[in-house]
């Protein structure tokens, strides 16, 4: 004979739910502990990326000047051999127009090298201004890649001490959850996601729902802390227990997350 499922209470409902808020409100709790760290980590290894690809562009820029200031070199060195070329040839010419038309050539090489100077001292006017920016970005770097450092380490101490702690509340989540009526867990999670700071079970604190400011009728209280049936308030749609089952359930479940 199939054994009969054991009928649960709404008085074990209502504990379940406000337990299962008390669990993921600690999971809230130590990820409030990070608050913007993560993100912040996060844009500070962006900005060092960006950095780092600046300075790699700049380095690259420089040594392409410098290999164009090899290269007019090389062009300088091959015109000074044509002029010198040019003004031997210039020593056997038969007319003056051989003689017009290489000094027409030796004038143009030394145009040539003239040009090749100018093009050089640019280049090296350049190579000093993103040196000086390689050197500035090369501080930015190390500025920000500390402060990331700083900040990782500041995460990684939270994320050693409360990990592990985290991991077990969210096992602990779903084992609430499935011991728990399924349209219960959907109206919770419906309701966390709406409300603020996540609290969608809360208990009456001097005659008002938890966090809010609107009175409860008496009756509605009387009723709440019959323990007969869910009872939800009409202002926020949070689910209400009353406060002596809420401080049981706190006592309980603070030494199990203590443990």
């Amino acid at each position: 004979m199939a054994k009969k499922k054991k009928e649960v209470s709404t008085e074990e409902k209502l504990r379940s739910l406000f337990d299962l808020q008390l669990v993921d409100s600690r999971i809230d709790e130590i990820r409030n502990m990070r608050g913007e760290l993560p993100l912040e980590v996060e844009d500070l290894e962006d900005e060092v990326a960006g950095l780092n690809k600046r300075l790699k562009k700049l380095e690259a820029d420089v040594e392409a000047k410098d290999n164009d200031i090899k290269s007019k070199k090389h062009s300088i060195a091959e015109s000074e051999d044509t002029m010198k070329k040019y003004n031997k040839q210039q020593e056997s010419v038969r007319n003056n127009r051989e003689y017009n038309a290489l000094s027409k050539e030796i004038e143009y090489q030394g145009l040539e090298i003239q040009l090749a100077k100018k093009h050089i001292d640019e280049y090296k006017a350049q190579i000093e201004h993103k040196n000086e920016k390689i050197e500035e970005t090369k501080e930015k770097v190390k500025g920000r890649q500390e402060h990331l450092d700083h900040k990782k380490d500041e995460l990684d101490e939270i994320l050693k001490e409360t990990e592990k702690e985290e991991q077990n509340l969210i096992k602990k989540s779903e084992k609430f959850k499935k011991d728990i009526e399924e349209r219960l867990v959907k109206a919770y999670v419906r309701i966390r996601s709406k409300v603020k700071n996540g609290l969608a079970v809360v208990p009456i604190e001097r005659g008002a729902s938890g966090g809010s400011f609107f009175t409860i009728p008496p009756q509605v209280q009387m009723e709440i802390a019959g323990r007969q049936k869910i009872i939800t308030d009409e202002h926020s749609g949070r689910i209400l227990v009353d406060r002596a089952l809420a401080e049981e359930e706190r006592e309980r479940m603070e030494s199990q997350f203590k443990a």
